[in-house]
């Protein structure tokens, strides 16, 4: 009989470690090795299943616009990726790996374009009422980084979210029983705009969660979805919301229209997707911003196109640390990217139509 080489014996050894980590993950059945659960898409969940986080709204009543706001009670390292041309940002330059402050207290997703930057100045006033920021002395910096996206063609461009919506938000902070859709910073968010506002779709802010196995790992999203893309059911590849057929029902199918050459214009800079990835894992800054690199995969399968000159494309990525387990970065990674897709598609089916722009669920 041959004997097993060691590259071999290597190889096997691999395969079952391989096995014993999905087999603990929950993902194989035992009576059929390597099938995938069917029940793991029913299993999603909120950011808020990441312990320490707590998430709220503020949504004004005189027009669709408002922000939303994630706190960290402990604290959390971050990082960030921009892929769009066109974002509206605060304090990104603080989570650069090289420069110094290494925690944040709490990120704040607004509508109201670049007026919207304001609602961090809230948020930072609440935080700093309760001494929670970075120890100067005896002086407390809250650190609160923030991105916008443009709602301003939706009802009377002057309301806007200011820092009292902000600070409204961190009130309202839960938990648990996150609402989604139309409210906090998707109140005024549409999407499949490459062909004029006329034809596009109400949009919103969606969440999920997945935790991994019996790895102790959580992986949440929540993001707020105003792309000029269509979206795109992240199982089916039909299209969810988009750009509308102006002669009746159906999808004009922006990707098909611009492989035909029919290019449409929005315009620059009013249109984005924002969002916030967290996990209970320690990372460095290094390892948020790829964290937050990889979880633009997430857009990229369900938003087409996405990343545009159009878009302000802008992803967070923070660890609280409250795991004491070592998680893999790749992994984490990875399966940021997934719930990512999963809080874009929520974001679109749990929008409310309003005057001129349909929703997916009517």
């Amino acid at each position: 009989m041959l004997q097993a080489t060691n590259s071999q014996k290597i190889l096997r050894r691999g395969f079952v470690q391989a096995a014993g980590a999905l087999a603990s993950a929950g993902l194989l059945h035992a009576d059929t090795p390597g099938e995938v659960a069917p029940d793991w898409e029913q299993r999603f969940g909120s950011i808020t299943d990441v312990r320490g986080i707590r998430v709220g709204h503020y949504t004004d009543a005189r027009r669709p616009t408002g922000c939303t706001v994630i706190l960290f009670e402990e604290g959390a390292v971050a990082g960030v990726d921009v892929r769009g041309s066109a974002p509206g940002t605060r304090e990104t330059d603080l989570l650069n790996p090289i420069n110094t402050v290494q925690q944040i207290n709490a990120i704040v997703l607004s509508g109201g374009s670049a007026y919207g930057l304001d609602t961090a100045s809230g948020v930072m006033q609440f935080l700093e009422e309760r001494k929670i920021g970075f120890h100067v002395g005896s002086i407390v910096v809250p650190i609160v980084p923030a991105a916008i996206l443009f709602d301003l063609q939706i009802g009377d461009p002057k309301i806007h979210p200011a820092a009292a919506a902000g600070y409204t938000a961190c009130q309202a902070a839960s938990n648990s029983n996150i609402p989604e859709g139309s409210v906090g910073a998707g109140a005024g968010a549409t999407v499949g705009k490459f062909f004029g506002h006329a034809l596009a779709m109400k949009s919103g802010i969606g969440t999920a969660s997945w935790t991994v196995g019996q790895q102790g790992l959580v992986v949440g999203a929540i993001v707020a979805v105003n792309a000029a893309g269509d979206v795109i059911d992240r199982r089916t590849g039909k299209i969810l919301a988009g750009a509308r057929r102006p002669d009746g029902p159906g999808f004009l199918n922006t990707m098909d229209q611009f492989m035909r050459g029919a290019i449409g214009k929005p315009r620059l800079g009013s249109n984005t997707t924002i969002g916030v990835i967290a996990t209970n894992a320690a990372l460095t800054k290094a390892e948020a911003t790829k964290v937050a690199q990889m979880a633009h995969d997430g857009l990229a399968r369900t938003i087409n196109p996405v990343h545009t000159l159009s878009d302000g494309d802008t992803l967070f990525a923070a660890g609280t640390g409250s795991s004491r387990e070592r998680h893999d970065v790749s992994l984490i990674g990875a399966i940021a990217a997934e719930v990512v897709a999963h809080a874009v598609n929520r974001a679109v089916i749990t929008a409310t139509a309003i005057e001129g722009y349909p929703a997916a669920a009517r």
